[in-house]
């Protein structure tokens, strides 16, 4: 890596800190609910509090990236470098290093060591463990009330439809939130899942990791968790309990026809509760290995997952935009098959500013009202994929989402049904759906899940400004119930899946004939690409035709750290003859930084 492109990082990693701060101001408490509703705890904006531990992710070749005690020296190495003590904590699911600061520091001497890391050629990146919140919308009235969001004609997502074709059967749902709360409604389609909040604070069971994901509740009481820059107590005020994972649960997969309660989406699916957020939010550490555990990945300390999900859910997230740390775990899931759908946020704002909903290969969801509009709190903009009913209760509990809860408000009560709001409730519908879609049609990609989910869109029945994505999800249209069967990708397919190393500063290309195919190319030609490289803003990506002609489907980015490029591109290639020798072009136009083409296909 050239010193050139390092400066340009550090000054990228300054400018995005301070827009977090910026941000942080501008969001004291939680995001803030409709009149008539609460907020169910403290805000994003907690970020901005001093910062305890760092998240190291080292180059694949560095020993810091297999050794314990090499990111161990080195961690103290850095800390004497920036006048800090500095100590390994433990290896993450991603393989990174979280680093503990010793002692909260402030902004500057933070500044100072994640200099130290950045200035270092085996780093890959460095981020701060923040804190994430849930990103539901809590309101007063408790009364049941209809499913207007599956159902009804105006802004309804058209479920029962889909039940034609699938219910969820043999899919997993991990959903990464507050744990679970019994509930008679849901029991049946819960399997075991894991806690990760490796705080015992914040955990408020008493103790930290562990087998048990059950939520004993995120109440808080004013000031609990610190003060915000402007020495404001968060909580601003006393909370109750949340039991935001059990509704969120409920409306994936709920029981359905069993004479009571509410009916789940994907009511057949089983649900994984994953627990990081409890008292006082949850960090970016244990929501990194909580999602490489859910989708199958391996986390040390952790015991295997023995029910890798098909589809994550995350109705959670805080300022700034996604993190490479973030973003590694969400590359490995979508690497192993799953499907990552993330709440949108709550503070009617650019979602390009919040995380994890501006990271990359997630679908980002936004929330509608009961009359198609987009909710009044929801986030929006083009990182937005789809939208969903999130509910707006400050019209009426009739016009929130009704889902399984609990009563008790400072520990474990009975089992009760209430309506929220918020992009935590569009996220799920969103989850559900995809998980009908992989019952449908198994050996959809989570990249042919999302764009048949927003290819199958409708238009919003009522404004949205600012961008609600693709439209409002139909769950008919996208699991192929209707007419057309707009599911999966249908034609030939062509693989090359022998692995091509990538060498710093050079061109390689990994080549696939295709033979029997009449006539031209089409022109949506899906060209699906699995790239692992530790810095992939080093790559050009080209697609090179038979007759010789190129068509890029990647540039280079000098601000783009992420690593691996996983995705699916679609060309025009209808000019173009079908038959003859296809070739994936990859350049890398740096040094310090390999990677190679795992895989990549063609389908006609």
């Amino acid at each position: 890596m050239n010193g050139s492109r390092r400066i340009r990082i550090s000054l990228l990693a300054a400018t995005a800190t301070a827009l977090l701060c910026a941000g942080t101001a501008t969001s004291v408490a939680a995001p803030l609910p409709a009149p008539g509703a609460q907020d169910t705890g403290p805000a994003a904006a907690a970020g901005s509090a001093s910062v305890e531990r760092l998240i190291v992710g080292y180059k694949s070749r560095a020993a810091e990236a297999r050794s314990n005690d090499a990111a161990a020296k080195d961690a103290e190495a850095k800390g004497e470098k920036a006048g800090e003590s500095l100590d390994f904590d433990r290896r993450l699911g991603t393989g990174a290093a979280l680093v503990d600061l010793g002692a909260e520091l402030g902004k500057a001497d933070t500044a100072d060591v994640m200099a130290a890391f950045r200035a270092d050629p085996d780093v890959a990146y460095v981020v701060q463990d923040t804190r994430m919140y849930a990103t539901a919308v809590q309101p007063n009235d408790t009364e049941y009330s209809r499913q207007w969001d599956l159902f009804e004609a105006t802004a309804g997502m058209n479920v029962p439809g889909a039940w034609d074709k699938a219910t969820g059967e043999g899919v997993k749902v991990a959903v990464i939130d507050t744990g679970y709360v019994a509930h008679s409604d849901l029991a049946a389609n819960v399997i075991a899942g894991y806690d990760f909040i490796s705080d015992s604070f914040m955990a408020n069971d008493g103790g930290g990791r562990d087998s048990n994901a059950a939520d004993p509740g995120d109440w808080m009481n004013r000031g609990e968790c610190g003060t915000d820059q402007f020495g404001q107590p968060v909580p601003a005020r006393d909370t109750n309990n949340s039991w935001h994972g059990t509704h969120v649960a409920g409306t994936i997969a709920a029981t359905t026809g069993n004479s009571k309660g509410i009916a789940g989406i994907a009511y057949n699916a089983t649900v994984q509760p994953v627990r990081v957020l409890g008292k006082c939010g949850g960090t970016t550490a244990d929501i990194i290995d909580a999602i490489t555990w859910a989708s199958g990945g391996s986390v040390q300390g952790v015991p295997a997952n023995p029910n890798p999900a098909d589809v994550i859910n995350m109705s959670l997230g805080g300022g700034g935009a996604c993190d490479s740390g973030t973003q590694s775990a969400i590359n490995g899931a979508v690497s192993r098959g799953t499907t990552v759908v993330v709440a949108a946020g709550n503070s009617n704002a650019n979602a390009a500013n919040f995380n994890p909903a501006s990271c990359s290969n997630v679908i980002s969801v936004a929330a509608s009202d009961r009359e198609g509009n987009r909710a009044a709190y929801s986030n929006y903009g083009s990182v937005v994929d789809i939208t969903a009913p999130g509910g707006e209760t400050s019209v009426s509990s009739a016009n929130g989402i009704w889902s399984t809860l609990n009563t008790g408000t400072r520990s474990v009560g009975s089992e009760n049904y209430v309506a929220y709001q918020g992009t935590s409730m569009a996220a799920p519908h969103i989850a559900g759906l995809a998980a009908l879609m992989n019952q449908a049609s198994p050996s959809m990609t989570p990249a042919q899940i999302e764009s048949s989910i927003k290819t199958n869109a409708r238009t919003l029945p009522g404004s949205c400004s600012g961008g609600c994505g693709a439209g409002l999800a139909n769950a008919t249209a996208a699991v192929g119930a209707g007419s057309g069967e707009p599911v999966p990708p249908t034609g030939n397919v062509f693989t090359n899946s022998a692995n091509v190393n990538i060498p710093d500063n050079s061109t390689v290309t990994s080549s696939i004939p295709v033979t029997s195919i009449s006539g031209n190319a089409p022109t949506a030609l899906k060209v699906a690409v699995d790239i692992k490289h530790t810095y992939r803003g080093d790559l050009r990506i080209e697609l090179v035709a038979p007759n010789g002609g190129s068509t890029q489907l990647k540039a280079t980015s000098s601000s783009d750290s992420a690593d691996n490029v996983i995705t699916t591109y679609t060309v025009d290639a209808s000019a173009v003859a079908a038959s003859g020798t296809w070739k994936l072009r990859v350049t890398d136009i740096y040094s310090g930084d390999t990677g190679y083409i795992d895989s990549w296909s063609l389908t006609f």
